[in-house]
């Protein structure tokens, strides 16, 4: 992708089920339209679908929110934001759980609780940090653009522009795995 000014996308959805499949389909829609590869554009997928997921499964019922960047709302949402950033495609989802993403070990034989783990073994760099204009917090992950150097060194606890540094979690800079085994053991899961 030729250096070009900061290509941004932001859609608020619904918290409801089918959420995470739109999420799926506007960040391929979005990140093919900016010309960025089709493995690229599966591995942002996958991370779209956890964080989605954890939006949509931790958000605070009863309440109507307030998008950090949009008038008030009475349907409960969050917000996926998409950017092309320094060599890289940033995804952050904004929710109004205030708690912190964990990244836990889970056993073989648990339903759930994978997609942090997720998230941290297929991206460069990951992290959250609280909401600024809403509550809540936004937790975001970082996908290298360049194919030919997917361990590529990067400060895991770098955060959004104009956000502070000491939020982000750090993630493991040698905590990477093959996309196919992943793809593989996560295929297994389903068929538990």
């Amino acid at each position: 992708m030729p250096h070009e000014q900061p290509r941004r996308c932001r859609l608020a959805l619904a918290d409801t089920p089918n959420a995470v499949a739109l999420a799926r389909l506007h960040t391929a829609d979005v990140l093919s339209g900016w010309g960025v590869s089709s493995d690229t554009v599966e591995t942002a997928q996958l991370l779209v679908s956890e964080l989605a997921t954890n939006a949509v499964r931790h958000s605070e019922e009863g309440e109507a929110s307030t998008l950090p960047f949009s008038s008030q709302s009475s349907v409960q949402t969050f917000e996926l934001l998409l950017e092309a950033v320094s060599g890289a495609v940033r995804l952050s989802v904004w929710d109004r759980d205030v708690r912190p993403p964990v990244l836990k070990e889970v056993g073989v034989d648990a339903t759930g609780g994978r997609g942090i783990f997720i998230v941290a073994v297929m991206s460069r760099a990951w992290g959250y940090y609280p909401a600024r204009s809403a509550p809540g917090k936004v937790v975001w992950a970082e996908i290298a653009l360049d194919a030919t150097d997917p361990n590529e060194d990067h400060d895991a606890s770098a955060s959004s522009p104009g956000q502070p540094a000491t939020d982000g979690l750090p993630a493991s800079k040698d905590a990477r795995a093959d996309p196919n085994l992943i793809g593989r053991v996560l295929v297994g899961i389903k068929d538990l």
